[in-house]
């Protein structure tokens, strides 16, 4: 079972805490959600919207049409009245809303409204969208909103700008009726989130006033299942290096990462015991410039460090990622992949900067660059890059989409259990310590560690010999220079191959999909729902690149990539590192998730024809 839900409304009035408070009903009903939200890179007053799957078995990705569309405004009408398949619950009171009215909509998703009007010949208002949607057989409920809102405001006494609040309640409310729901679990919901006694009555009181208002056209029955909690890649993260041992992390405020370093703020005091308490020191910096090079400095300290940024401030944190390439530090860089380039969409998602994370900063110096692909492995990551960059002594590059950031899914709770030992640095010894070689070549390019104060150590910028001294000498460059580079050999042998790779489906089935990052959702639940016989192969660390053990999985198949950029990165990355050219790609350009429906039509499409290239776009 699946049943796709859509809401949404300006931005500052309180559709995310409605979403919210929609899936946790949900969840308390027993059911698994999977929700993405999309909004403007502006604060307040122009569309946002949350789209919500809704299934009885674990569910990673959503379908472009919707079963449910919930609109408060006109403009949700009109910028989403193409995607519905199924029921419109609408307040009637803006029928007369015209799309010219509505000024912050864009012209290209205007004309395609009036394009689909015209042909019906149809008024450009949502009273036009209605006829439309009832002639294609499309159920529509219409509820003067307006009239409960009065009520509220007769009934309790209260302000009228805090009564229109309710607007996104008696949405939700009339969704999870039609749902068949019941409605103490929507209350109960309501509840945990207001705790302003005030908010809760006004809110329960649009419950009240609304939920039998349309009647039942589904069973959302309570039913039993696994614990689990739905939890957004932001969340996750901060989770994750907080389980990995996480005691500084840095960061400069950009959409989507800084939802992170605030999460970890507000949890930062960590009862590690009932005498001991530790917890994680979190700095907002005044630039990226400076998170980066104060988490190095934390990192050099011995202390687990880490700092989260997005393109842009990924791009100034270059040179300090370069200074700890050359220095060897123990660094976690959480990047955010967004639209780009420059600001490019900075609220939308895109994964077009993967060379750049394999090759940000002058030169050559190891670095591990690492991507995940589902919620329940953006925690998991987040604690092992913390390892590997200890084990290493080497910058590690964690990507997370904005796709997986701002999207998020009912795990259960043994995946959110992060079995991980936390790995201590290589120290050294107290024999070492007295005449300190920081840079000592070793077997394995790892040297003893010793944290900032314990002795006298030298960094710079410049290279330098086994102590950290200034030397330009060429035969010392080489010998410092292959130390470094070891790291990666060394990383190679190490890292099991299925903490690099995770390989999903029929692994006899003559298609390979090459993906890496958040396409794996979707591949992932049509594979579930045995829609196609292919093998999903999700690559997760890109260098060191498994290119042995990947060439082994991808002999003898017709090869597709699946990929959120132009040029279907990850299989350059496999070209250069194996030779295996990757002929079929399906990719999307637009900065939306990629839906689990259009990737199916795709597939079909390259499987079934001669097509090598499609682009996805639904014009969203």
């Amino acid at each position: 079972m699946q049943i796709s839900w859509l809401t949404g409304g300006p931005q500052g009035s309180g559709v995310d805490t409605a979403a919210n408070i929609f899936s946790s009903t949900i969840i308390k009903l027993g059911y698994y959600v999977f929700g993405s939200r999309e909004y403007y890179s502006n604060i307040k007053g122009r569309h946002s919207y949350f789209n919500i799957s809704i299934s009885d078995k674990p569910v990673n990705s959503l379908n472009s049409k919707v079963d449910i569309l919930a609109a408060f405004d006109a403009e949700t009408v009109f910028q989403h009245f193409d995607e519905l398949k199924g029921y419109l619950i609408v307040d009637k009171s803006i029928f007369n809303d015209s799309l010219d009215s509505q000024r912050l909509m864009e012209d290209e998703i205007k004309e395609r409204a009036e394009s689909i009007l015209d042909k019906q010949g149809l008024e450009h208002t949502v009273k036009g969208v209605v006829d439309y949607l009832k002639s294609i057989n499309i159920a529509v409920y219409d509820v003067d909103f307006s009239s409960i809102i009065s009520r509220i405001i007769k009934d309790l006494s209260i302000d009228a700008y805090l009564a229109l609040r309710a607007k996104n309640i008696i949405a939700i409310s009339l969704s999870l009726s039609l749902l068949g729901a019941d409605k103490s679990f929507l209350l109960q919901a309501i509840k945990e989130r207001f705790k302003n006694e005030l908010f809760y009555r006004f809110n329960s009181a649009a419950v009240d006033y609304s939920y039998n208002l349309i009647e039942s056209r589904f069973k959302l029955n309570k039913r039993e299942s696994k614990r689990f909690y739905s939890l957004d890649g932001n969340t996750l993260s901060a989770l994750g290096k907080i389980a990995g041992g996480l005691r500084f992390q840095s960061y400069y405020p950009i959409t989507p990462a800084s939802d992170e370093s605030t999460f970890i703020e507000a949890n930062q005091i960590l009862n590690l015991d009932k005498d001991i308490k530790g917890g994680v020191v979190v700095v907002q910096t005044e630039d990226e410039l400076s998170a980066i090079n104060s988490a190095i400095g934390a990192a050099l300290t011995g202390a687990r460090a880490a700092t989260a940024t997005s393109g842009p401030g990924f791009s100034l944190m270059a040179e300090g990622i370069s200074w700890a390439g050359m220095n060897e530090v123990p660094v976690v860089i959480t990047y955010y992949m967004r639209g780009a380039p420059s600001t490019g969409l900075p609220t939308r998602s895109g994964q077009a900067d993967l060379k750049f994370a394999l090759n940000a900063g002058h030169g050559e110096f190891p670095r591990i660059v690492l991507a995940s692909g589902l919620h329940y492995e953006v925690m998991s990551d987040a604690a092992y890059a913390l390892n590997l960059a200890a084990r290493y002594q080497t910058p590690v590059i964690h990507i997370i989409e904005k796709s997986l950031a701002n999207t998020y899914s009912s795990i259960e709770e043994d995946l959110l259990k992060v079995r991980l030992k936390i790995d201590k640095i290589k120290r050294a010894d107290s024999e070492s310590i007295k005449d300190y070689k920081r840079f000592l070549c070793t077997e394995d390019g790892v040297s003893p560690f010793a944290p900032l104060g314990e002795t006298r150590i030298f960094y710079s910028g410049d290279e330098h010999d086994e102590y950290g001294y200034i030397s330009e000498a060429p035969l010392n460059r080489e010998k410092i220079y292959k130390k470094r580079m070891k790291k990666l050999d060394t990383a190679d042998k190490e890292i099991p191959y299925n903490d690099r790779v995770r390989v999903l489906g029929n692994k006899d089935a003559r298609y390979a999909v090459l993906t890496w990052g958040s396409p794996t959702g979707p591949l992932s639940d049509i594979i579930a729902d045995n829609l196609l016989d292919i093998l999903v192969v999700q690559v997760k660390i890109f260098n060191p690149y498994p290119s042995s053990y990947i060439k082994e999985i991808l002999s003898n198949k017709t090869l597709i990539a699946v990929e959120n950029n132009y040029n279907a990165l990850g299989a350059e990355i496999l070209k250069e590192n194996t030779g295996i050219d990757v002929k079929k790609r399906i990719l999307k350009l637009t900065g939306r998730v990629i839906y689990k429906d259009e990737l199916y039509d795709a597939l079909n499409k390259i499987i079934k024809s001669d097509t090598d290239k499609v682009f996805i776009n639904d014009g969203k």
